[in-house]
């Protein structure tokens, strides 16, 4: 081969690796962020990533860019392995027009979306990007098109990753929200549909970049954000943590790891954890940590809607998606954000056959104006749909409390709960018996010389003969009454039994699930 023709690949490969020129790659390290290929070396395993496309280039005619041609056209995509695992990536490189998608930008994208559905492995977007490229027109807004049909197509196949390492603005915004999990970098990346110049204009509402955006934002108020990263190189840890709880694609289970916790361990301080008062809060966190393998749990959407937990554990070596109330926070009641986040968390278990574990102690739905005005009966009918529809193995806990329609909303043994367990500390009951009492004994309590005695004593009585787990477990609601203590090992012997579970939902186009 003549060495000219090698001189030159090797000189438009680097050209290529430069992307937008050393004085931009100074500028994106002068602003706290890594380039494209920086973060993609980070994130794949070492000597892994094969890069395609790295020659493509835009075919704009107009505004002088036909001058400005650069190898790449603003994202770096390819594949490469994490943890020896198949992956497809896509970085979009800010260096290069503000990695403003394009017509030919977009096309990379979607060759390796397309790749990574035909082959059956998750797809990894870092976002960092101006937007469209104003100087196409309408051809770049079509590019976006193409990529949200791509993720919708790839929902519930593949899983799907989006890391927000910078700007992320206006419709680019609805490829990442259609993903599986949004991770943000706190005070470099931001998330909006109408940035803080338009926001004052039509509202006259003076906000900052972060406020209206950022990564406290999304991940505490509105629950874009599943993950909120202190740098970029924690979210690239986190994705890659991430990746090691889910499988590949539907079609498989998720990863075995050996596991070094004992699965027969028993934990003698779960038998101290709920209080003997049962309006006294207790952190649920440490009752999952108690449990699973190593007291290992990734935990989603950490900083929204703190009264129910959800995330990722093992138990047993396998991946498990937990549920649970947080009593420590609004006693672990039902809301609005709440049943959201818990819907769309156990609809992703069940896509990616990752069996449910749920931990129970919910007092109810929350009341008020707020939550009524707000749709609390069409968004708590969203997490009862989840739990009705799946089909994966499911096992639930009830800790202390599972009072009306909460109790059969979480994964009850009357919406196909597989193993339906409980404490003794459990309350089965229609509502609180303070609730109850006030309703089945008014008039009783009108006219009582004492009625705060009187209350007391019916309360009492009613705890006694409702407010406990043998009343369900006599009709065969609760599988098993066991101690606290025994709970690990009871987990994994459940989903030990369950692990060739056949489930199934009639034949249908989709659910209408109450949006």
């Amino acid at each position: 081969m003549a060495q000219d023709l090698v001189e030159q690949l090797r000189s438009f490969r680097q050209r290529a690796l430069l992307g937008g020129g050393e004085e931009r790659i100074a500028k994106q390290h002068a602003g706290g962020k890594l380039t494209a290929r920086e973060r993609l070396d980070l994130l794949l395993d070492r000597g892994s990533f094969r890069e395609l496309d790295m020659f493509v280039t835009h075919r704009i005619h107009d505004f002088g860019l036909e001058k400005q041609r650069i190898l790449g056209d603003g994202v770096v995509t390819g594949y490469g392995t994490i943890n020896g695992r198949l992956v497809y990536v896509f970085a979009q490189d800010f260096t290069v027009f503000g990695g403003t998608l394009s017509e030919a930008h977009a096309e990379k994208i979607c060759k390796i979306m397309d790749l990574a559905m035909k082959n059956g492995a998750p797809i990894i977007g870092l976002n960092d990007s101006g937007g469209a490229r104003i100087q196409e027109g309408v051809v770049s807004l079509g590019g976006y098109a193409d990529v949200f049909q791509r993720n919708t197509m790839a929902s519930g196949v593949i899983p799907q990753i989006s890391l927000i390492m910078g700007p992320c603005a206006g419709g680019a915004v609805y490829s990442p929200a259609i993903t599986d999990f949004i991770i943000m970098v706190q005070k470099t990346s931001y998330m909006f549909v109408t940035g803080p110049d338009v926001v004052k204009a039509v509202t006259h509402e003076e906000v900052t970049f972060e406020e209206l955006g950022g990564a406290l934002t999304h991940a505490s108020k509105s629950g874009v954000a599943h993950f909120m990263a202190q740098d970029e190189e924690e979210a690239i840890y986190i994705a890659q943590r991430l990746l090691s709880f889910i499988p590949q694609n539907n079609m498989e289970d998720p990863p075995y790891v050996k596991p070094k916790d004992d699965p027969l361990r028993e934990d003698a301080i779960l038998d101290t954890i709920v209080p003997d008062n049962p309006n006294k809060a207790y952190n649920m966190k440490d009752v999952i940590c108690h449990v699973v393998d190593d007291g290992d749990f990734l935990e989603v959407h950490e900083h929204w809607a703190q009264n129910l937990i959800v995330g990722f554990a093992r138990l047993g070596g396998h991946s498990v998606g937990i549920v649970a109330q947080q009593p420590m926070v609004l006693a672990g009641v039902l809301d609005i954000d709440a049943s959201i986040k818990g819907a769309r968390f156990v609809r992703f278990c069940d896509c990616f056959n990752i069996p449910i574990v749920t931990f129970v102690d919910v007092p109810g739905f929350m009341p008020g104006t707020a939550q009524e005005h707000g749709g609390i009966i069409r968004n708590g009918a969203k997490l009862l749909y989840a739990f009705c529809e799946a089909t994966v193995p499911k096992v639930t806990v009830i800790t202390r409390k599972a009072y009306g329609g909460a109790y059969v909303v979480m994964s009850s043994k009357h919406i196909r709960g597989d193993i339906n367990l409980a404490w003794p500390t459990a309350e089965i009951a229609v509502m609180g018996p303070e609730g109850a009492i006030n309703i089945l004994y008014r008039r009783e309590l009108e006219k009582a010389e004492d009625p705060a005695a009187l209350r007391a004593a019916l309360v009492q009585e009613y705890r006694d003969k409702f407010a406990n787990p043998y009343v369900a477990a006599a009709r065969g609601y609760i599988d098993d009454v066991i101690e606290p203590h025994e709970t690990r090992p009871r987990l994994i012997n459940a989903l030990e039994m369950l692990r060739n579970k056949r489930d199934s939902n009639p034949p249908k186009k989709h659910g209408n699930i109450p949006l």
